[in-house]
């Protein structure tokens, strides 16, 4: 029995890419939550996909704590975050489903616009796939694991590790070191889309976003029949 969390934040435009991709599973799961944490953006979801549980936040709890309220409302054996800006492998479920581990992880596929620079935070371990990224994650921590919901709920979510203090880093942390056990499947499961709405976390994401947005506001210039047309389509983000 498996719970798919699904976490939007300003990814109302995103959300049904990522729903419909939980509702075409080979195996569904027993539970999909979807949950708006304050951006009051997916208001159009539930009349498209009724099916879903749906939590609107009035305000921004932040990812570690709206995690949390989430974890303590779960009660299949296994849990899962999806954030609302990627979407599952059509087996992805079915393949969870066969394994009895503490914790399930699985290999990604990065895509989007800003996916080459996944090279940049984890230098040479990426490697080009059907024009995206392959990541293998063997054994490795990732935002989308597959938790045991018991234990998770023993340790929970929490922004005081200073090392690594966003999203489930301390969740992860604290079952390996209770030794839970782990095990892997070497498929790209999940389709990490990196783009500029992203959280902008980590500094080369800053600089790219700047780089994209100083190339939209200049003018766009071609050149048809020695003429000089110039385009302002695409001035801002």
């Amino acid at each position: 029995m498996i719970s798919v969390v699904i976490a939007s934040y300003k990814y109302g435009h995103l959300a049904a890419h990522c729903i419909e991709s939980v509702l075409s599973q080979s195996k569904m799961p027993s539970t999909i939550f979807f949950v708006d944490d304050g951006a009051k953006d997916c208001g159009h979801l539930p009349s498209l996909y009724p099916e879903l549980n749906y939590i609107f936040r009035k305000e921004n709890l932040g990812i570690v704590n709206n995690f949390q309220n989430i974890l303590d409302k779960i009660n299949t054996e296994y849990v899962m975050f999806l954030g609302a800006d990627n979407w599952l492998r059509s087996d992805a479920i079915e393949l969870l489903s066969e394994k009895r581990t503490d914790i399930v992880t699985y290999d990604i596929v990065v895509t989007g616009e800003l996916k080459d620079e996944i090279n940049e935070r984890a230098p040479l371990e990426a490697k080009r796939y059907q024009g995206d990224l392959y990541w293998s994650r063997y054994g490795l921590h990732h935002g989308s694991v597959m938790y045991k919901t018991c234990l998770a709920k023993q340790i929970g979510f929490s922004n005081n590790n200073a090392i690594h203090p966003q999203e489930d880093w301390n969740l992860w942390d604290q079952m390996i070191k209770r030794g839970a056990s782990v095990s892997s499947i070497n498929e790209g499961l999940l389709y990490y889309r990196r783009h500029r709405e992203n959280f902008l976390k980590y500094t080369t994401e800053i600089n790219q976003l700047s780089l994209i947005r100083q190339a939209k506001a200049r003018p766009l210039e071609l050149v048809v029949n020695d003429y000089v047309i110039s385009s302002r389509k695409y001035n801002s983000v």
